[in-house]
């Protein structure tokens, strides 16, 4: 058995085996059958993939270290291994940290040769391999190279066949990163144009404690002042106490109904604006945020989290200002009527302050998987109810309704675990004031006793205590509330911390004023490569020129790269090196709204918004007038099905255009395309949803609205080739044929056989 010849690869992510290093040989062998430990990236893994014996080839590759050995190959994992034996028969196991094998890699076994690939080590040894198919490329890892599946061509990232590593990514956990103290720089923010109204608001709270804390001092004056007074037959003091106490019960009232009118004004304000923010923010990030991040979460952003706020704002605040208010005046209080009762009650505060540091490093943790789990409850409800035709069609019901219980019932978990986090403040925080309270009267009850002490003074102070000692749990609920709250604004700190990967233009320049009589601009691709930042390069970089009015389809499988280069031009994406020209100006100098009426894309699904037909028309130019709309529906030719819908024009079309049909619906978009009036157009796929009757409809319109514009065609069916002047064919991100149809049906490449095939398939 010999090992088969070496071979040269001159691409870095070829899949293959990857040796650690040169083997020492333990005795003098080399050429004999000692026998030899293989291992490699591609060739097997450590944790997973069993040991493997056998003879055969193993893969050869671009090699450094000493000849192969022949023999029984037994290899587990990556690392340097020795070679056990002389000229005879030996035996040698791998050891080491081995290199993983990304998931989707399925194994290759058999007898041959094993996916070839760059080796560091030594050449293979002989033996049966079991490794991994083509499709990986090696990256960086502990232990050696690490296998990781090849980015399929043409895919968003997180797609499947992406690389991307669900423990590091913030987007599969919902966390995502904001600044250090972006929390409460937001709340700032929103607070910071209320200023003035959030001091009235403090004031009037203050003016109410005030009254609320008077009772105690005016029942201490009424039993060692009026009490006295008042057998001597003068009632003035108690009638002036009745008097206070009553006028100070009223204030309290009066100055409570102002400070609820008042803060609750400042916190409706305060949600309207984080809201907006939040909607605002959202539409202003770029697509491959939104092909990561899921609408449901959004949606909890803005209804869950954004409701924790309110309950802060609206019951917490309140309850924080008045438990630190009752706090300090109490103390203060307490200490004038006896220092020693009052020292006393100053200290046994330190406990009350340990539980709430518990409460709140025990809580934040819990309310941040909260805060989570209602939004992947959220998720997977919008998820199950936007696709309701396959959950039904397909029977999935049952399915669905097991993993939505799956994390319903995680939401209620992490739920109980705050309540039970709250029960064990409250629990300990009462068992602390009980026994201070009880012991204070104790003591106090001694000290009047013996007479170092007045009566009416233990009195006030039993009051104040108990004033001072129930807010406790009152102060539990705020902690609820704040620690809620705070896990949601993090959250929504995050959503706002992002920042739009397609950047608005710093300088905007216009784009120059049309020539040659038509609507169309050239595009030129500039030495354009793109790759996603989760890893994996799309598109190899190359060159393309579309001439103005030029109209070119693009064709070629699943995954080439073909929505890719349309979502470039869109400028949904920036290309990761090079430029994309309209008429000489690079997209990323172009101001959005100039940007977005020079390009326009009718995507395969026509997106229509809930409102009538003409307001769906009127998004290509929102000012256009009803004449406008019709002219643009009768040169599509969706005027007849249009005035023959229950309120024509007027017709509300529901959520997502469901009032009407796929081709009806392709019309519209069309119809607003050509209101638009931009100098690009680009159609992806958009005719592949339709029927045949709907399909020649669309057909007809692309003939109106294409005519004089540049156009990108993005075609599955071969029947909308025909009207493009020039046929571009993609394969794994590289444009592969160009030329006309005629010319590239009359040859024998890639698109002759799609033609041959699809017209053999209409006979």
């Amino acid at each position: 058995m010999t090992s088969s010849p070496t071979t040269t690869s001159d691409d870095p992510t070829e899949p293959g085996r990857d040796d650690a290093g040169p083997v020492p040989d333990a005795g003098a062998g080399g050429d004999g059958t000692g026998a030899a430990s293989g291992s490699g990236v591609g060739a097997r893994t450590a944790a997973s993939a069993p040991p493997h014996v056998g003879t055969g080839s193993d893969t050869a590759g671009v090699t450094t270290g000493r000849p192969a050995d022949t023999g029984t190959v037994t290899g587990t994992t990556a690392g340097t291994v020795p070679d056990a034996g002389a000229d005879g028969a030996g035996a040698a196991t791998g050891a080491g940290v081995g290199a993983r094998t990304a998931a989707s890699a399925p194994p290759l076994v058999g007898t041959g040769s094993d996916t070839v690939g760059v080796t560091t080590g030594r050449p293979a040894d002989t033996g049966t391999v079991t490794g991994t198919t083509a499709g990986a490329e090696v990256v960086a890892g502990t232990g050696g190279p690490v296998l990781a599946p090849a980015p399929a061509v043409g895919a968003p990232p997180g797609a499947p066949g992406v690389e991307v590593s669900s423990d590091d990514d913030p987007f599969a956990h919902d966390a995502l990163p904001a600044p250090r103290g972006a929390t409460g720089a937001l709340l700032r923010s929103l607070l910071r144009a209320r200023r003035g109204r959030v001091v009235v608001t403090a004031l009037l709270l203050l003016l109410q404690q005030a009254a609320v804390q008077a009772g105690p001092l005016l029942v201490a004056y009424a039993i060692d002042r009026g009490v006295p007074a008042f057998r001597a037959d003068d009632n003035g003091p108690l009638i002036a106490v009745a008097v206070g106490y009553l006028l100070c019960a009223a204030g309290a009232g009066v100055f409570q109904y102002a400070f609820i009118r008042s803060s609750a004004r400042v916190n409706q304000d305060v949600l309207l604006d984080l809201r907006g923010r939040i909607f605002r923010h959202a539409q202003a990030l770029s697509v491959d945020f939104h092909e990561r991040y899921t609408s449901g979460r959004l949606i909890s952003r803005s209804t869950t989290d954004v409701e924790s706020l309110r309950e802060l704002l609206a019951e917490g605040l309140q309850e924080l200002v008045a438990v630190v208010l009752a706090f300090v005046y109490i103390s203060a209080m307490l200490l004038y009527l006896d220092l020693g009762i009052g020292g006393l009650a100053v200290l046994s505060f330190v406990p009350l302050y340990a539980l709430v540091r518990l409460y709140q490093r025990r809580a934040g943790a819990i309310f941040g998987k909260r805060s989570t789990a209602i939004a992947a409850v959220i998720v997977k409800f919008a998820e199950t109810m936007n696709g309701i035709r396959p959950v039904q069609a397909f029977r999935r019901e049952r399915a669905n309704d097991a993993e939505f219980h799956a994390l319903n019932h995680h939401h209620e978990r992490t739920n109980g675990d705050a309540i039970l986090e709250m029960a064990r403040y409250v629990i300990g925080s009462r068992l602390t004031a009980n026994v201070a309270v009880a012991g204070i009267v104790l003591w106090g009850a001694f000290r009047v006793a013996d007479g170092t002490l007045a009566l009416g003074v233990l009195a006030a102070s039993v009051l104040f205590l108990r004033r001072l000692y129930d807010p406790i749990d009152r102060l539990g609920m705020f902690l609820n509330s704040y620690q809620s709250a705070a896990a949601s604004l993090e959250k929504i700190a995050g959503l706002l911390a992002q920042t739009p990967s397609v950047p608005e233009a710093a300088n905007p320049r216009p784009l120059p004023e049309l020539t040659g009589g038509h609507p169309g601009r050239e595009v030129v691709f500039d030495t354009v490569s793109f790759s996603y930042r989760t890893g994996g390069e799309v598109l190899p970089r190359f060159d393309l020129t579309l001439p103005a009015g030029q109209t070119v389809a693009v064709v070629g499988s699943t995954g080439a790269g073909k929505s890719t280069l349309a979502k470039l031009l869109a400028r949904f994406y920036d290309p990761t090196e090079g430029r994309v020209l309209l008429d000489g100006t690079d997209l990323r100098d172009l101001d959005t709204p100039e940007l977005r009426r020079g390009v326009v894309m009718v995507t395969q699904e026509a997106f229509l918004f809930s409102g009538t037909v003409a307001e769906n028309i009127a998004i290509g130019r929102p000012d256009a007038s009803r004449d406008d709309i019709e002219r643009a529906a009768k040169a599509i030719g969706a005027h007849d099905f249009i005035t023959g819908l229950p309120d024509g024009y007027d017709t509300d079309v529901r959520k997502r255009g469901g009032r009407i049909s796929a081709g009806q619906r392709q019309l519209v978009a069309f119809a607003r395309a050509l209101l638009a009036d931009p100098s690009v157009l680009i159609l992806d796929e958009a005719t592949s949803s339709l029927d045949i009757p709907g399909e020649r409809a669309v057909q007809r319109a692309m003939d109106t609205v294409l005519n004089g514009r540049t156009a990108v065609v993005i075609a599955h069916r071969l029947s909308t080739v025909e009207i493009a002047d020039r046929v571009l064919v993609m394969e794994h991100g590289r444009i592969v044929e160009d030329g006309s149809p005629a010319e590239l049906i009359g040859g024998v490449g890639r698109f002759a056989g799609l033609h041959r095939a699809w017209r053999d398939s209409l006979a």
